[in-house]
């Protein structure tokens, strides 16, 4: 065991965010041999629980919870929830939480995002966000009940939100702002299609329609339409949790992110980020890169608990990778298209399955697959291999994906 090894193995580890990368950081930790103290944190009262089950089958009254199954007491891990920590001294190395300060020599923020909100609803009855334990069920009756839904925002959460919606048998009205579902996130070539689904789960969509006003049964669109609602859901985005870090000298971007460098390492030594609060560079795709997705807070962890303990690892570089659950439709994406310079459909979008390739200089970049799991294994292995495809195969939706290398 190298000096720096012997050295992590006596030091304390805080751990900030109990969600999936604050828990598998404390996982891993173990894993990879760290014997030193671990403190995780967590603000919210609940034993660490798995997220994307909160916008289906909690929801929807099919489960009760999330929780991870993770023994802490057996891991030596010393879990602290319902507890918000406010800020950080890193002079003194202490982390600031409402019942006092922890002390720690290693700190690792995963603090996660926190969900936009509409201006001016704050404290509006019937008015909602779905992020939370407490926000699914506090939702969940407003399912049985089947009422007047209006879900403001046809992004990943909202979709999701309006097919559980929907399946409980409520009425439902999605109001997007831009001209497409999904305009954040795909390009309209890619996103436009699938504006028909929620036509076909019995959701009025509306696009190109702002929100001016929300009150008790209504929402007024800037056009002058009201919409009855007995209750909304705001589904508009989410924002890195680093509010609590200003003036602590950890470097933020403009985004709200923490800014980290390849092995998750922030602006301060022996302070690292991880999961949906941090952005890093990605050799692979060319830039920065700031991922909001459950995997990304899987993958992560394992880095930061190598560099703790010392261990000789690669960079912090993974090929992102999703999924959601949208109106009987199983979307898949793995990758990053932002640098990509050519597309190619496999299959037509007005039937399903089918899927979209985003290709750079003839290397593959991202793929998106609807009903395709097989293009999604194959498309991500490829990403990885950087391997150069024959554009005019990708195209062909019975040639596998993984036969469509340049000879």
């Amino acid at each position: 065991m190298s000096e720096q090894q012997t050295q992590s193995q006596t030091r304390h580890v805080v751990v900030v965010g109990a969600g999936m990368a604050g828990v598998q950081t404390a996982v891993a930790l173990r894993e990879q041999g760290f014997t030193g103290a671990v403190t995780l944190i967590g603000a919210e009262p609940h034993q660490p629980y798995d997220r994307p089950p909160l916008s289906k089958a909690i929801l929807l009254g099919k489960s009760e919870g999330s929780a991870f199954e993770v023994d802490f007491d057996a891991l030596g891990v010393d879990l602290r929830l319902g507890l918000e920590v406010t800020g950080v001294r890193p002079a003194e190395r202490r982390v600031v939480t409402e019942a006092g300060e922890v002390g720690y020599d290693t700190l690792v923020i995963a603090t996660g995002a926190e969900p936009l909100t509409l201006p001016g609803t704050k404290g509006v009855p019937g008015v909602h966000l779905l992020r939370t334990l407490d926000d699914a069920r506090r939702l969940r009756p407003v399912l049985d009940q089947r009422h007047r839904i209006v879900v403001v925002g046809a992004g990943w959460i909202g979709a999701e939100f309006a097919t559980a919606a929907r399946e409980a048998g409520c009425e439902v009205t999605v109001v997007e702002a831009a001209d497409r579902p999904l305009a954040g996130a795909l390009p309209a070539e890619v996103a436009a299609p699938m504006a028909d689904w929620y036509a076909e789960a019995g959701a009025d969509l509306l696009t190109g329609a702002r929100v001016a006003s929300i009150g008790p049964g209504e929402v007024r669109l800037a056009d002058g339409r009201v919409l009855a609602a007995d209750a909304v859901i705001v589904g508009i985005g989410a924002r890195p949790a680093t509010g609590w870090l200003a003036g602590s000298g950890i470097e933020v971007g403009p985004e709200g992110a923490i800014t980290a460098d390849a092995r998750l390492r922030t602006s301060l030594p022996d302070v690292y980020a991880v999961g949906d609060c941090v952005s890093f560079p990605s050799a692979r795709f060319g830039e920065r890169l700031l991922v909001h997705h459950w995997d990304n807070a899987l993958q992560g962890p394992r880095t930061v608990a190598a560099d703790i303990v010392g261990e000789a690892a690669s960079d912090y570089d993974p090929v992102p990778y999703f999924w959601s659950e949208q109106f009987g439709r199983f979307v898949q994406y793995a990758g990053h298209h932002g640098a990509a310079d050519e597309l190619v459909r496999r299959g037509d979008p007005s039937t399903t399955p089918w899927s979209v390739c985003w290709l750079r200089e003839g290397a593959l970049v991202a793929v998106l697959a609807v009903g395709r799991p097989r293009d999604l294994a194959q498309g991500r292995k490829l990403i990885e291999s950087a391997a150069r495809l024959d554009p005019a195969k990708v195209a062909d939706p019975s040639i596998p994906l993984k036969s469509t290398t340049r000879t």
